[in-house]
């Protein structure tokens, strides 16, 4: 078995994930704000994805809001699904999870790898919406990176009924630092949610990936 010299791997784009514009005090790379259609919004987990869509099927956006091994790929090997994901109207990006007994560096890692799949898809042509998520306070510092503001960005308040007022308290700072144009939320919204609000149905995935 052969392997890449240390030259060729310090060259291989995979590995430096460097070809996009990096912001902030990471250096994550940025997804750009984009027109999309909010008017008639239905979203489908990656799971459900075909490589053959239907008609019906291809008007809907895509979402990650599923386990993260589920989706993996979409970062190790970002062209495989790239014709299969571009059938659709629009992606949300991977929503790795930032949890709070997660160590800083690990959360940052989710953060730069879901907004990484974002340019990268951009850059293939595809519509896409950021997604955001935060754990506690202080991951508010990066959780928020690497999106343009005034951007339509994606949320979901999907195992967030017990935890609402660390959920709000993200919300929150979220308006205030990205100040989006609209938010796409996957499940019900709470009252308090401010902002122009486009709540859509969670439905549970029926089908492997």
């Amino acid at each position: 078995m052969s392997y890449p010299t240390s030259l060729a791997m310090r060259s291989n784009p995979l590995f430096l994930r460097n070809e996009f514009e990096g912001v902030g005090k990471w250096g994550i790379p940025l997804v750009k704000k984009q027109l999309i259609d909010l008017s008639d919004v239905s979203l489908i987990a990656y799971s459900e994805t075909r490589s053959n869509e239907t008609e019906t099927r291809r008007k809907r956006g895509v979402h990650f809001f599923v386990d993260d091994f589920r989706f993996e790929s979409v970062y190790r090997q970002p062209e495989k699904s790239l014709k299969k994901l571009a059938q659709y109207a629009f992606v949300l990006t991977p929503d790795f999870s930032t949890y709070a007994e997660m160590q800083p560096w690990r959360q940052i890692e989710s953060v730069a790898q879901n907004r990484w799949v974002g340019a990268f898809w951009q850059s293939k042509g595809l519509s896409v919406v950021a997604t955001l998520s935060w754990s506690g306070a202080n991951s508010f510092e990066y959780c928020f990176e690497g999106v343009e503001k005034n951007a339509i960005v994606a949320v979901s308040t999907v195992g967030c009924r017990t935890s609402k007022r660390c959920f709000m308290r993200g919300y929150d700072a979220m308006l205030e630092r990205v100040e989006p144009e609209a938010i796409l939320c996957l499940g019900e919204s709470f009252p308090e949610m401010g902002g122009d609000l486009v709540v859509v149905e969670y439905r549970p995935f029926t089908r492997a990936a």
